[in-house]
């Protein structure tokens, strides 16, 4: 079912009609007025049988053209009813009724045609069996002529305009009129050639007709210049018209199959211009825009390639550490981000200490990423050495300050090691959220900060390490400020204390369970509103000491 869509008014549906009537009206009153005001007079009885047919033809050249066009527009009629009404419309009655008002121009057209075609017959044999005047004869038909090739150049410009303007953007909002399939399509020759059927064929041929019959006496050099001229106006005309419609038919087709490349992703080929106007120059930005797209492409290549490499340094999986149960997740609002989480074993798994690190580089995109593989790699090194947590931040930092020489970016970081058998973790926080440390026999939560700065801001920082009991039941999470920073379409935060719900709730599953669902409430939360932040949390939760956690699923 489409999203019903308010259109602009309820006459809408009438606008296709009234133009071809507007048309017709037209016509007639242009053809009357050359042969009522400058042709011959026209004897009385003549008349008097000419509007007698007029009484019964012309009306039936107005009302059935509206009867079969209301016919034809009753799939086109009800979908701008149900639209004006707010009701939903199927995809099948909407393409029915696409397909109807993009043929309906030629549709009509086609019935103008045929009406003035049977006026040309019927005019001329009613005139030829109560009179046998040939001039009167030749009239009729030039009216009849005249009256349907001027209706169907008008009303073929009237009907495009109400189309493109005001029945296009209701029923096509988003485009895509060439898409549907079953249409006849307005070629650029198309409307060239109407354009000069308007201004110059009609016109020519009403001016020709009447000389020839107003110049007296046997055709002589009058009449023969007129004809001559006529001739020779019409070749000229129909070739120019021709020209110009191959000149402008050719670039546009070339911008046509360039753009076609570029929908395919192909930018080996540009298009060729090779005139110096509208077409041409916009032949140019095509060709700068498949430049930048070609450009683009490399470097989405590249950004495909850094996020597989990026994902590549997370952990595949959670460690199986005695005494603790830990899951971890990161999800990047773009295609690669600055956060960053990672598990330091110290010694075997079956002795139960762990280090948990969890970082948070300024802004996102590539060059956080770049900043944060780097502070991923300095930690890495440094924490293969000797020394204690407050050490190894401190000698990351100074590596990474030197690095960064006063750029003004910078990473946060939250190191923690768990001591199992000890009921012990120790931390250093460095500019980071602090961590939440989880009790369920109370039900209250325990903040791990710290007063430090981020890493990188000043080479000649030093951080301190802190410690704490950790008893079987408790859970700590480590997170960056992407969750509770994150908003919904209302611009509501979430919050730490949906976070601390979301713990509460869950504090007796395991450590994968609590990140699946504190990520599926963040999701619910922020609906369709696309996450403005990396997110990364670390969830690790205290088991007894003798109980060993069952190997976690890949993150």
């Amino acid at each position: 079912m489409l999203t019903p869509v308010k259109i602009p008014s309820p006459r809408l549906a009438n606008r296709m009609l009234l133009a071809n009537f507007a048309a017709n009206f037209l016509a007639v009153f242009v053809v009357q007025t050359i042969i009522f005001m400058v042709d011959i007079p026209v004897p009385g009885s003549t008349l008097t049988i000419i509007h007698r047919v007029d009484a019964v033809f012309l009306p039936a050249a107005f009302i059935l053209p509206a009867v079969l066009t209301l016919i034809y527009e009753r799939p086109i009629r009800r979908v701008l009813s149900r639209m004006d009404a707010g009701r939903a419309v199927t995809a099948a009655l909407m393409q029915t009724a696409r397909q109807r008002v993009l043929n309906e121009p030629f549709a009509i057209m086609l019935m103008d045609a045929a009406i003035w075609m049977l006026a040309s017959v019927i005019y001329p044999l009613t005139i030829w069996i109560d009179t046998q005047n040939i001039t009167l004869v030749h009239r009729s038909i030039y009216m009849g002529i005249g009256s349907g090739i001027t209706t169907i150049t008008v009303a073929f410009f009237l009907l495009e305009h109400v189309l493109q303007k005001q029945l296009a953007p209701v029923l096509f909002p988003q485009g895509r009129l060439s898409a549907v399939p079953g249409v006849l399509r307005i070629r650029i020759s198309t409307r060239l050639g109407a354009m000069f059927l308007a201004c110059g064929l009609i016109p020519l041929l009403s001016v020709a007709y009447l000389v020839y019959r107003l110049a007296p006496g046997p055709p002589g050099q009058l009449r023969l210049a007129v004809l001559v001229n006529t001739v020779l106006f019409l070749i000229i005309g129909g070739t120019i018209t021709l020209l110009v419609a191959r000149n402008m038919a050719t670039p546009i087709q070339a911008i046509i199959a360039g753009l076609q490349r570029i929908a395919m992703g192909r930018f080996d080929r540009p298009v060729q211009v090779t005139s110096n106007d509208a077409l041409g120059y916009t032949g140019d930005i095509i060709n700068e825009m498949m430049a930048g797209l070609r450009e683009r492409d490399h470097l989405r290549s590249a950004l495909a390639l850094a996020d597989e490499v990026q994902r590549k340094l997370l952990p595949a999986k959670a460690p199986v550490v005695a005494g603790l149960d830990v899951a971890g997740s990161c999800i990047y609002c773009e295609q690669t981000g600055g956060d960053y989480f990672d598990f330091v074993h110290d010694g075997p798994p079956a002795e139960g200490r762990l280090g948990i690190m969890v970082g948070d580089v300024a802004d996102h995109g590539i060059a956080s990423a770049l900043l944060m593989t780097t502070g991923r790699a300095l930690l890495r090194q440094r924490t293969a050495l000797t020394g204690g947590l407050d050490r190894i931040v401190t000698d990351v930092n100074q590596a990474l300050a030197a690095d960064l020489d006063s750029s003004g970016r910078f990473m946060t970081l939250f190191y923690g090691h768990i001591d199992r058998p000890a009921n012990r973790i120790t931390w250093v926080n460095a500019g980071h959220d602090p961590a939440l440390l989880y009790t369920p026999e109370t039900g209250g939560f325990t903040e791990l900060g710290g007063h430090h700065l981020p890493l990188g801001v000043f080479d000649d920082s030093h951080y301190e390490a802190r410690q704490r009991e950790l008893r079987a039941g408790q859970v700590l999470l480590v997170g960056t400020d992407g969750i509770w920073e994150a908003v919904n379409s209302r611009g509501e935060m979430f919050g730490k204390e949906r976070l601390k719900a979301v713990i509460r709730r869950n504090c007796h599953t395991s450590a994968m369970e609590i990140v699946d669902g504190l990520l599926h409430t963040l999701q619910a939360f922020c609906g369709e509103v696309t996450p403005a932040d990396d997110i990364t949390l670390v969830v690790a939760k205290a088991l007894p000491v003798s109980a060993s956690s069952s190997p976690s699923p890949p993150l």
